[in-house]
């Protein structure tokens, strides 16, 4: 989550609506937010956003909706999706952050405006990117094993940072959101503050690390494309662990399509099954 998606909205949400649109699909609004429950791939769906609608919810179709919220497997998850934004948005508006222009000088170029969460809080938006900049006395406050020197910190990631410090100043969405992100950013962190061990599926870093420790001695795809030369085939670029230096040593195999599939951290290559291959390349300039 980026805190640059959450601007705070001019009102607070007073009452969710549901409907249908025009089109068939799930809508709701509340605020001046509209959703809808989109058809995505494989069955699924995903959460649709329209800002400012005025129309009615039946009169509204797919062209509307912009933007990907997430993942819905039903209409259950679509509702429960809104309700958790309805929250998100009457908290926000209860916290009584407040606008101010800036021209600050931030590691991401001046910046172009600013949201004061408190005293010393504060969090800036620029041309292409953003993030908090605390105070001195605030950062000294964070964890010595999350504190950013200069107390800036990106709005991709490091945002959860500041939510983790000052969770009185964050919607409850935005406290699970800065869970998530620190337990799967900088799991050796997490463990150490609450003293706890983080299970596998509880955070990505820990499971990238796992999976990166089985696999060590394993070909791992580091680059993929679909044959030329060999229809129903993908060719790909495989090294020992999935190391990606330069004195990596590779091989290029062939996959069926049909089996190729990433995953979370890469396809890992079965050499009993999977065919070295040393024909013509469909990578441009392999071999020269």
């Amino acid at each position: 989550m980026s805190l640059s998606q959450h601007r705070p909205d001019p009102t607070p949400a007073q009452e969710v609506r549901f409907g249908t649109s025009a089109e068939g699909f799930p809508v709701a609004h509340f605020g001046d937010t509209a959703f809808a429950m989109l058809p995505g791939r494989d069955e699924t769906y995903f959460l649709g956003h329209a800002w400012r609608i005025r129309r009615p919810l039946e009169e509204l179709v797919r062209k509307d909706f912009y933007g990907h919220g997430g993942v819905l497997d039903d209409q259950e998850a679509f509702r429960a999706k809104v309700f958790e934004q309805a929250e998100h948005t009457r908290e926000k508006h209860a916290l009584g952050r407040r606008e101010i222009r800036s021209r600050t000088n931030t590691p991401w170029g001046p910046s172009q405006g600013a949201t004061v969460f408190a005293e010393g809080v504060v969090c800036h938006s620029t041309a292409g990117h953003g993030g908090f900049r605390l105070a001195t006395d605030r950062n000294a406050q964070v964890d010595r094993r999350l504190r950013r020197p200069g107390g800036w910190y990106e709005e991709d990631a490091e945002w959860a940072i500041v939510a983790l410090t000052f969770p009185h100043l964050f919607t409850s969405f935005e406290r699970r959101c800065a869970e998530q992100t620190v337990k799967d950013s900088w799991p050796d962190a997490w463990e150490a503050i609450f003293g706890t061990v983080l299970a596998p599926g509880q955070s990505h870093e820990k499971d990238r690390r796992a999976f990166h420790a089985r696999h060590a001695g394993d070909w791992i795809v580091i680059s993929a494309i679909r044959s030329e030369h060999h229809g129903r085939h993908v060719e790909v670029i495989a090294t020992l662990g999935g190391h990606r230096d330069r004195e990596a040593e590779q091989r290029r195999f062939l996959v069926p399509s049909g089996e190729y599939e990433t995953g979370r951290f890469g396809f890992v290559v079965d050499p009993d099954r999977h065919e070295v291959y040393e024909g013509p390349s469909s990578f441009v300039g392999w071999g020269r």
